[in-house]
């Protein structure tokens, strides 16, 4: 199958999951069906050529086996009466009563993705059921990119549907006073899968750049349903002005590279400019939120020619404007190596000793990864030394613990 024909599949799997679950509830064999769908698609239009209407084809092929499936689950629990109430199929593709019509763009993949981000499901259940239902990801390959077994992942996917189902939410666009949390929600999943694509917590590979298109290919989806969302469209921007660095992040062999080093011209200039587009617009004429502020700061990074262009002083102020707005230990760790960058390493060690009792970073090698860089920052060789070799020896990240390594044995 060629890579548009694949694309296009993916594109059209959450419209045509969504059209099942909203026609006929029973998530998880929706799911299964359009899965089927999908593999009758990749073994028939190569041969057939692409049908005139591919999304009406994909929705009539998985209806048939949704009902195929529906009455053989009726059959065993000898519930005849559902039977009857099965939409018929020459019915499928005709709206219901009162139901506005459908348009290829006005379709089900917000409300997919809402249903999937449901506050019932665990931070781990909502992002591999969307990986699973929005981004036509399989078990396998979900089960890869976090680096568990795929048995492992089977029943995390099948447990969220049977959560899902459980709790008998409608298909169905949350009430207005819960869209706003519920978007919140379904953005957090977005970041996290972009950044686990970006930053591989663990595994011998850096990036993940299938998970990180994913992540970016979901959030485009979603300004495109909400153009005029001023967050959505912040997250997208960070996500294209981090990802455009990609090709400069790491040497043939695998070695990070870190920011202040990379070569600029690897850089993704068009993702730059679209990324740059997107923040410039949204921040001039929406309400100022987390997402816009971090792709205020990766825009400032990517505009810079040359390292020691990169203006500091905009950046360690758009982040005591992040910290105001959304305060964690992350964004203070930021802060703290910006801070070093525009008042030198001591102001920057000061900050980040407020972080020590910090539970929420106890453990995690990104402290002592800074504290490193900002100590051999300072002249205190000794000290920077020993936090290298402690960060490198808290992360799961093989690259970067070859990098905090290399920087130990340099010092």
């Amino acid at each position: 199958m060629d890579r548009t024909t694949e694309d296009l599949l993916r594109r059209l799997a959450p419209q045509v999951l969504g059209a099942l679950v909203r026609r006929y509830g029973h998530f998880d064999t929706a799911e299964d069906a359009v899965q089927e769908a999908l593999l009758a698609a990749s073994l028939q239009w190569p041969e057939n050529g692409l049908p005139d209407h591919p999304r009406g084809w994909l929705i009539t092929v998985a209806a048939r086996r949704m009902t195929d499936l529906l009455r053989a689950e009726q059959a065993r629990r000898r519930r005849e009466e559902v039977a009857a109430s099965l939409i018929p199929r020459d019915e499928l593709l005709a709206p219901s009563p009162g139901e506005r019509p459908r348009s290829a763009e006005d379709d089900d993949t917000l409300t997919l993705l809402f249903l999937c981000c449901h506050p019932a499901l665990s931070p781990a259940s909502q992002t591999a059921l969307t990986l699973r239902a929005v981004g036509g990801l399989t078990t396998a390959e979900i089960a890869r990119a976090y680096l568990v077994p795929e048995a492992t992942m089977a029943q995390r996917i099948s447990r969220a549907k049977q959560r899902v189902r459980a709790s008998g939410v409608p298909f169905r666009l949350p009430p207005e006073p819960e869209r706003a949390e519920r978007l919140a929600t379904v953005l957090r999943v977005l970041y996290l899968i972009f950044n686990e694509g970006y930053t591989a917590t663990s595994g011998t590979s850096l990036v993940r750049a299938d998970l990180a298109g994913e992540a970016i290919r979901l959030t485009r989806a979603v300004h495109r349903l909400l153009p005029d969302d001023g967050e959505v469209a912040g997250l997208l921007a960070l996500m294209l002005l981090d990802d455009a660095r990609r090709a400069a992040r790491s040497r043939p062999d695998g070695t990070l590279v870190p920011l202040a080093e990379q070569d600029r011209r690897l850089w993704d200039r068009a993702a730059i400019a679209e990324g740059t587009a997107l923040i410039t617009d949204a921040l001039a004429r929406t309400r100022v939120g987390p997402y816009q502020l971090q792709a205020a700061i990766a825009a400032v990074h990517d505009e810079a020619d040359r390292a020691e262009d990169t203006d500091w002083p905009q950046i360690l102020a758009l982040y005591e404007l992040l910290e105001r707005l959304a305060p964690g230990p992350v964004v203070t760790l930021n802060r703290a190596v910006a801070l070093a960058m525009v008042e030198g390493p001591r102001a920057g060690l000061k900050l980040l000793a407020t972080l020590g009792d910090d539970d929420r970073l106890a453990g995690h090698h990104r402290l002592e990864a800074v504290r490193a860089h900002l100590l051999d920052m300072a002249g205190e060789r000794e000290a920077a030394r020993a936090a290298y070799r402690l960060a490198a020896s808290r992360t799961l990240s093989v690259p970067e613990r070859r990098y905090l390594n290399a920087r130990a044995a340099r010092l």
